[in-house]
């Protein structure tokens, strides 16, 4: 069933994820993007689930101090490939390519952490997708990488592309970077 109207209260975005704004814009009509200037690099944890909740709950309160956003919700979120070790952006074309290499033709998991700021409350979740990669040729991976610049992206890529991904399971905006089922219910109600 299709939304009939948009959510109303005014959101901030912390994150300059062109994807998550997306998103966040077909569901709310008042959507602004403050990005966190958190240092993702010297935030650790040895399991996805734990470490991309803990990032944006970092980069949720992060914006949510500033003055600016009194009164408006903010988001912070943050994803990651999973797939025996936590697979993040890379940081160049080789790093690119190790990546797609080592999850191509392979099921990997995607995590997505949310935490919502709204009136003191801090609420925060995580929703976990599954993937399949197509089998790749280095061929295909290297045109991949260098027709798709996949260097903001966890795990070197973007299902929206319809490339790389054979196939998956659970929320597919997740997968893109922001699990809209969830975080509609989660606007809509006092719970998580």
């Amino acid at each position: 069933m299709a939304r009939t109207s948009k959510f109303s209260e005014p959101i901030v975005l912390a994150s300059a994820s062109p994807r998550r704004l997306e998103l966040l814009s077909d569901f709310a009509q008042d959507v602004t993007v403050i990005p966190s200037d958190v240092d993702e690099s010297k935030v650790k944890a040895t399991c996805a689930r734990t470490l991309v909740k803990r990032l944006s709950r970092l980069k949720a309160l992060s914006v949510a101090s500033s003055a600016d956003v009194e009164g408006k919700i903010v988001i912070g979120a943050d994803t990651v490939v999973y797939r025996g070790k936590i697979y993040g952006k890379p940081r160049n074309r080789a790093d690119a390519i190790r990546m797609l290499t080592e999850l191509g033709g392979k099921k990997h998991y995607v995590f997505t952490g949310v935490t919502v700021v709204d009136a003191g409350r801090i609420r925060t979740f995580a929703v976990r997708s599954t993937v399949r990669f197509k089998k790749l040729t280095a061929e295909q991976i290297e045109r991949y990488v260098d027709e798709h610049n996949p260097y903001d992206k966890a795990g070197a890529y973007a299902i929206q592309e319809n490339v790389v991904v054979g196939s998956y399971k659970g929320s597919y905006t997740n997968i893109v970077g922001l699990p809209m089922e969830k975080l509609a219910k989660v606007l809509g109600s006092q719970e998580v």
